[in-house]
């Protein structure tokens, strides 16, 4: 289609926001300035708003240009793997599965022990994100928290794998939550999540009484609790294969569900499917 952007277009959006300058950007593309400049102005009228400012200090991005710039950056890194995807999947049985930072070393491990047959791509990246490339073909699945919380993208499905929970991990020095209407009152408790979730449990802790600290993964709250001698609230999921002697799980003291799933096309690979049941055992999903 006329109205979509090329790839050349995507490139010169690139090379304006990394060099600050359109004659710049111009000169290391090969292609003259009026061209440039024309691109541009192109692209500006297909999206409706402008995306640079430019002035005799050069060019710099508006929001719309940083996003434009941002969404090339994606697109081209994906392009720029086709042959050596393409050429890969002529050889071995391999398999890229996506998922987000804080559940990435909990499942890699656990498909890369139980699926030896399979070469797994791992990519880390936003759910959303990851969804994307499954409908762009460019992933097999996406293994998310939010795909009840958001609308897929046209030619992908959700399959449930399990429904997860939050639990109050106690290392060894910890002292466990006490009773009554406040049980974590005027203790710190380190706390993450992988849903959008997170305001919603910092308001839990609060009115229980806790001094809540949000770790930026759910390793990196462990690794605060551990250290620190204190509690960490997180899914069970996050410690169903690493909990040391004397560490152990209680309930937590509100009710919180979370639900991981798996995003696919409607032809998934069957190995991966196959596997789901004994995934969702080993994390202890219910």
């Amino acid at each position: 289609m006329a109205s979509l952007p090329s790839v050349e277009d995507l490139r010169l959006v690139q090379a304006v926001t990394r060099t600050g300058a359109v004659g710049t950007a111009a000169r290391e593309l090969r292609i003259s300035q009026p061209s440039a400049s024309q691109r541009l102005a192109r692209l500006e009228r297909l999206c409706g708003t402008k995306l640079f400012e430019r002035d005799t200090r050069g060019a710099r991005p508006t929001p719309a240009g940083a996003e434009l710039s941002r969404r090339a950056d994606h697109i081209l890194a994906h392009l720029e793997e086709v042959y050596d995807a393409t050429r890969a999947a002529a050889v071995s049985r391999r398999i890229v599965i996506g998922t987000f930072a804080s559940l990435a070393p909990i499942l890699f491990p656990v498909l890369d022990a139980d699926l030896p047959d399979l070469e797994i791509q791992q990519q880390v990246d936003h759910g959303h994100f990851l969804v994307e490339r499954v409908a762009e073909g460019t992933m097999d699945a996406a293994f998310i928290a939010i795909a009840d919380q958001m609308t897929l993208p046209r030619g992908t499905v959700a399959r449930r794998v399990g429904r997860d929970e939050l639990v109050l991990f106690v290392p060894p020095g910890a002292r466990p939550p006490g009773r009554g209407r406040r049980p974590l009152k005027d203790r710190r408790v380190a706390y993450s999540t992988y849903d959008r979730g997170i305001e919603d449990i910092h308001g839990h802790l609060a009115a229980q009484g806790a001094i809540p600290r949000r770790g930026v993964t759910l390793s990196t709250t462990i690794a605060m609790a551990r250290r620190s001698e204190h509690l960490a609230l997180v899914p069970r999921s996050a410690l169903a294969t690493e909990l040391r002697p004397g560490e152990h799980l209680t309930p937590a003291p509100f009710h919180y569900r979370l639900t991981l799933s798996a995003v696919t096309t409607p032809t998934p690979p069957k190995p991966l499917i196959a596997h789901l049941p004994r995934l969702r055992a080993t994390l202890n999903l219910s």
